[in-house]
């Protein structure tokens, strides 16, 4: 009976190590070091270096080494994250007591985080329609429109601007305007060099 379940257990433990080997001979450790350092070279040339690394590296292996797909996901990302802000700042619009200059302040910014989100999704839907033949208007309506957006988040981030606007909400609502505004300016930063190349690698 002993030699039995030694016997399993001997026949799971290949059967494990068998298809870790198969993994790796799938998916090289190499050929993610290499997207990897191509995300981190890409950054390297955005405004908050360290956020772009950290907030795309995690989609190393989708990305590959493609600049198209390294715009498309860092937009993906803001896009997210320009949501989820959204949805925050309407929440914290509800709370009671919130001082009027803060619930003004909240109240316009979340009127232009929305149109930041729709100049977002604009964005992405274009260059999903990207070609040859229409490149470099596509993306230059992407530059103008991902421009827009990080505009509308510093309109909202200078809304709560000034020592007399103290306070939870304002502190809240702040810090996760200038994340989105970071995220938004590294994705323009990377579509004005997918832009520059003028070849623009399409897969």
């Amino acid at each position: 009976m002993e030699a039995s379940s030694s016997h399993h257990g001997l026949a799971i433990l290949f059967i494990v190590l068998t298809s870790q080997i198969a993994l790796t001979l799938a998916y090289p450790p190499f050929l993610n070091d290499r997207n990897v350092e191509y995300i981190k070279s890409s950054c390297s040339t955005t405004t908050y270096p360290k956020l772009c690394y950290r907030s795309l590296s995690v989609y190393a292996t989708s990305i590959n080494t493609s600049p198209k797909l390294l715009v498309h996901t860092a937009l993906n990302v803001t896009l997210r994250a320009s949501k989820a802000t959204s949805r925050l700042m309407v929440k914290i619009s509800r709370f009671h007591g919130l001082e009027p200059r803060v619930a003004a302040a909240m109240a316009d910014c979340i009127e232009v985080i929305g149109d930041s989100v729709d100049e977002l999704q604009q964005s992405l839907g274009e260059l999903g329609h990207i070609s040859r033949s229409n490149i470099s208007l596509t993306m230059s309506d992407v530059q103008t429109w991902v421009s827009a957006a990080l505009t509308d988040e510093d309109t909202c981030m200078d809304g709560f601007a000034g020592n007399n606007m103290n306070g939870y909400a304002k502190t809240m609502a702040r810090k996760r305007i200038i994340k989105v505004a970071h995220l938004t300016s590294n994705a323009l930063a990377l579509i004005n060099n997918y832009a520059s190349t003028q070849g623009y690698y399409l897969p």
